[in-house]
């Protein structure tokens, strides 16, 4: 970021990009974000946040909020609706899936994106990465 007067500052600007490269995933193509990028996100939605059980309810609200839904995306060859996210009483987040009549939900962390990924979906990387 360069400042009116030319000087620069190494601060992060929250709208930047922060994918840096691509990598095969689910067999499909799927980015690879920048890890200082991902702490960012993971320290914004845990703030204020103690012990476990809230920093998963930090990154379902993130999510939640973020997420732009419905989108398409393909799960075990089939293509699917994600219609929104829920927390399970087991205390996993979870996509909503639809294809036609029927539902299922899937854990966010099996949940294969889309290329290009959904707006928001960020959160989802960065749940990935604090949930490793």
């Amino acid at each position: 970021m360069t400042a009116g007067d030319g000087a620069t500052t190494d601060t992060p600007l929250l709208n930047t990009p922060v994918l840096s490269r691509m990598v095969q995933r689910y067999g499909e193509a799927m980015n690879t974000w920048d890890p200082a990028a991902l702490e960012a996100l993971i320290e914004e939605a845990t703030v204020d946040a103690y012990g476990e059980g809230e920093q998963l309810t930090g990154f379902f609200t993130m999510i939640e909020e973020s997420l732009a839904v419905p989108f398409t995306t393909t799960v075990l060859g089939v293509e699917v609706s994600v219609v929104g996210v829920d927390l399970a009483e087991d205390g996993r987040v979870v996509a909503r899936c639809a294809r036609g009549s029927d539902r299922q939900e899937i854990g966010i962390l099996d949940l294969p994106l889309p290329e290009p990924a959904p707006e928001g979906s960020q959160w989802i990387e960065a749940y990935r990465y604090w949930a490793r």
